[in-house]
């Protein structure tokens, strides 16, 4: 039976008190009627004795304390998911903001399922096509991965994010392939070109868009994030299918946290964050994985942009010691119109020797991304050394290497947001920009690899 309470003693700011409450549970859902009849929803934040401390998820306007009545729902925030999901908008909360009908619900879940046992999980090992030739030919994600990108203010990783959204493939012909999109604090432009971009290219069918504007309340945006993996986890273990989560901005959402957690009066940790960072942000990042008999499986890519380009900044510092490597936007190839700027040397996939070889990708995939590395990276030091030097003090070699990276860059790197290379195409393009340099310098492929795609070596076979 549901209890109803006309004891609120307090309000500040989000957070009410609630007093004389009996078997009020952490994280119940709850509810505020107002004398006029109107109904705000409400979490539980603290229990102590009789005494509850609830967070409103809308404003505090217009609640009087000795009229309004508040009562405990008895679990948790839940959301309703069916695979009906797949093609729809939502709001932060799991509402449908697109005009469609509500959602006949399979079943209700709790949003803030459990971080995946270590015990049950099985390793990540298949290839996961993004059709972006720095992160499938040299950052290569793989199936049950966490693989975060580290923006800076101004980058351009909404529209990265859109075009991996839309790109995004598993070559197993026989496997159903989903993508959640969590948009978490962005303004309502922003939205609209996600929504607009999904339907102009048809991965909206696929898709299962949650949305959470910059003036929604603080606790929706904290749950933002669970709805999609809830709605993941869902798809992938109850339904087989091979999910791919990606969750813009985590910023925001570490945001909203400091916000609550200053309304509580908590200790601050680094930076005013909350001492819990850590924790917190592993509970949403270690839903993603394989488990162990089942066949769908969650891919993470969390999006977060570097306060003052900062990587030592708290949120990318956690998120790289929870994930599996991350991508690095450059605002220096974004100043120079390299689209997506990826920056390839300090990205790191660090599972990419799982996903890649013969049967999975190609069989010279590995030497091809060794050598690539290699090269870019002599390049760029030719370059520098042009600078400071001029072209005059550099060798012969030396000039193809700086020439090589210009190449890489324009062609590799730059590839624009609408193109979408398989591995193939990405591999080829690889041993095309390789053969810039003389063959004796590509020390980190097999010799029967350049045999088979250095063009000029076929070019000399024919």
């Amino acid at each position: 039976m549901i209890k109803e309470y006309k004891t609120i003693r307090e309000i500040d700011g989000p957070l009410m008190v609630v007093t004389n409450v009996e078997g009020v549970t952490y994280d119940e859902l709850a509810e505020i009627e107002l004398p006029s009849g109107a109904r705000r929803r409400c979490r539980v934040l603290e229990v102590d004795g009789d005494k509850a401390v609830v967070q409103l998820f809308e404003s505090s306007m217009g609640i009087n304390l000795a009229e309004s009545k508040v009562r405990f729902l008895g679990h948790s925030l839940q959301l309703g998911v069916s695979e009906d999901m797949l093609g729809r908008v939502f709001d932060g909360m799991g509402n449908p903001i697109d005009g469609g009908p509500e959602i006949l619900a399979d079943a209700y879940m709790d949003i803030n399922g459990l971080p995946m046992n270590p015990a049950a999980r099985d390793y990540p090992s298949e290839f996961i096509q993004t059709g972006i030739s720095t992160i499938d030919g040299l950052n290569t994600l793989v199936r049950g991965q966490k693989l975060p990108i580290f923006s800076g203010s101004g980058l351009p990783h909404a529209p990265l994010a859109a075009q991996i959204a839309r790109q995004a493939k598993v070559l197993s012909a026989e496997t159903s392939f989903a993508v959640v999109f969590a948009a978490v604090g962005i303004t309502f432009e922003e939205s609209e070109y996600f929504v607009q971009e999904f339907k102009r290219t048809g991965a909206i069918d696929r898709t299962v868009l949650f949305i959470n504007l910059a003036d929604n309340p603080a606790v929706e945006r904290i749950a933002t994030p669970r709805m999609a993996l809830t709605a993941a986890e869902y798809l992938a273990f109850e339904k087989d299918m091979q999910v791919l989560v990606i969750i813009t901005d985590m910023t925001y959402y570490a945001e909203a946290l400091r916000e609550i957690s200053a309304a509580r009066k908590e200790v601050p940790g680094r930076r005013g964050y909350p001492g819990y960072l850590y924790t917190d942000l592993a509970t949403m990042y270690e839903r993603a994985g394989r488990r162990k008999g089942k066949k769908g499986s969650i891919t993470m890519i969390p999006i977060l942009t570097m306060p003052e380009d900062d990587i030592t900044h708290p949120i990318p510092d956690l998120t790289g010691y929870i994930t599996e490597g991350q991508i690095i936007l450059s605002r220096d190839l974004h100043r120079r119109g390299v689209v997506p700027p990826i920056d390839v040397l300090p990205s790191l996939s660090r599972l990419k020797d799982k996903g890649i070889g013969e049967g999975k990708t190609r069989e010279d995939h590995a030497g091809t991304m060794n050598q690539l590395f290699a090269a870019y990276a002599a390049g760029k030091d030719a370059r520098e050394l042009m600078t400071i030097l001029g072209e005059s003090a550099l060798s012969d070699t030396d000039k193809l290497y700086a020439k090589f990276a210009d190449e890489f860059e324009k062609e590799y790197v730059g590839q624009g947001q609408e193109t979408n290379r398989d591995i193939e195409e990405t591999l080829n393009l690889g041993w095309k920009l390789l053969s810039i340099l003389p063959e004796s310098e590509l020390k980190r492929v097999k010799p029967e690899h350049i045999a088979k795609y250095l063009p000029k070596r076929k070019e000399e076979e024919k």
